[in-house]
């Protein structure tokens, strides 16, 4: 049976294509003996391509890969998705606009019978209008392709230095560099990876802390992967953390045993590269008889999941002790960190991807990720701690990015 919620969206969807169409058949309109065949052609595709990704899912749901050219089918979909909505934005406008001038002219010719409304006028400027919408529609949709080709391998370097009036003398100038969400089950380029982890290597920091999500839900997604990133060092260390997708709860298991297998052997491909797994634990990193406590927790997010134990990973930590979290999903600062009774100094998370789309100019940031998350990407400060939320190195569904690259992430500590 059906379930009331896709029915629902499939309606939505149903309403997103007729309501483009409405704008489309204007751009078409002379196109002569063309215009039939690309009438079938649109509505061929609008409806072929949703339904071929749900029977690709549906066929694949006990596979670990979806296929390639499922993952095609479900990328172009996106796209074409995501320049409809475009499109329609400006349909809509227009329409409340002549909606609100034919009620104008109605109450208008009320008083002047003379007045009549235009109609050759409104057909023309609604095909205006038309044409201008499929053009802005166009850049979003060269912007995700381009994002599908060659933007999730256009990693860029983001460099923060923050201050800390407490932080100890022999810290000062220590570099961390972070990386969070590799999601490698979407990796399909080894040359695209390896550029990301050159960069990362080129930064030479002093510390390396991975802030979740190794893969997209089973261990064999980061088995090709394990030789190049165990290459990864730093001098005091790398640790990491997990993240809401590495604990199976996105796939259907033939049992629990099979579940709770994949979810141990994703733990151990930590330890496979070099990393320390924290499961809500510290480690104290030591410089020059001066010391910083790390620590480390697993997943806790509101709606994905609340298994990290703050308590229990500040347990060994003094009060007085410099304190860096890692923890993947930052609602989990949003709710529990920055109210601590402990001051945390610093908070480095990920989750968010900046949903791998968006704008991120000077003075301007825009993504869809700011309406699940107030706090979505970057450096954010309240009552002087600080969270830092790393848009993520690898790309999860929409196998790309737009505006929102993929990121390393390199923190210099510096004393106040």
């Amino acid at each position: 049976m059906v379930p009331v919620f896709m029915i629902f969206v499939l309606c939505i969807l149903f309403a997103i294509d007729l309501y483009t169409f409405q704008g489309f058949r204007l751009l078409i309109a002379g196109a002569g003996t063309w215009y039939k065949f690309m009438v079938y052609a649109y509505w061929m595709i609008s409806i072929l391509l949703p339904l071929a990704f749900i029977i690709f899912m549906a066929r694949n749901r006990y596979q670990h890969q979806l296929p390639g050219v499922g993952v095609f089918i479900g990328n172009l979909w996106l796209i074409l998705l995501v320049s409809k909505l475009v499109f329609i934005v400006f349909l809509f406008m227009e329409d409340i606009s002549r909606v609100s001038g034919f009620l104008f002219s109605k109450i208008s010719s009320l008083v002047d019978s003379s007045k009549a409304t235009d109609s050759v006028s409104i057909a023309s400027r609604r095909k205006f209008i038309s044409q201008v919408a499929l053009g802005i529609a166009s850049l979003p949709f060269a912007s995700l392709i381009y994002g599908v080709v060659a933007g999730r391998f256009n990693y860029k370097i983001h460099r923060l230095t923050l201050h800390f009036p407490d932080l100890p003398d022999a810290f000062d100038g220590f570099k961390i560099t972070q990386i969070s969400d590799v999601h490698s089950g979407s990796f399909d380029s080894k040359e695209g990876v390896i550029k990301g982890l050159e960069m990362i290597k080129s930064l030479d920091s002093d510390l390396l802390v991975f802030t979740g999500d190794l893969v997209n839900t089973f261990s064999e997604e980061f088995d090709p992967w394990i030789d190049e990133f165990k290459k990864l060092r730093a001098p005091y260390g790398q640790f990491s953390i997990l993240g809401n997708h590495d604990y199976g709860e996105y796939a259907e298991w033939k049992s629990q045993d099979e579940k709770q297998s994949n979810f141990e052997r994703i733990k151990a491909h930590h330890d496979s590269i070099g990393f320390r797994l924290m499961l809500d634990e510290s480690v104290r990193i030591e410089k020059e008889g001066a010391h910083l406590q790390l620590l480390g927790v697993e997943n806790w997010g509101q709606g994905f999941g609340q298994r990290g134990n703050l308590a229990k990973a500040l347990s060994d930590v003094g009060e007085e002790d410099f304190k860096i979290l890692l923890s993947h999903d930052p609602t989990h600062w949003e709710y529990q960190v920055k109210k601590h009774p402990q001051q945390i100094h610093l908070t480095l998370s990920g989750h968010t991807h900046g949903m791998q789309m968006g704008v991120e100019i000077p003075g301007f940031r825009w993504s869809p990720a700011q309406y699940r998350y107030p706090k979505w990407a970057g450096h954010y400060e309240e009552n002087d701690r600080h969270l830092y939320i790393n848009r993520g190195f690898g790309v999860l569904g929409f196998r790309g990015r737009a505006g929102i690259w993929p990121e390393i992430t390199q923190i210099e500590l510096r004393k106040a």
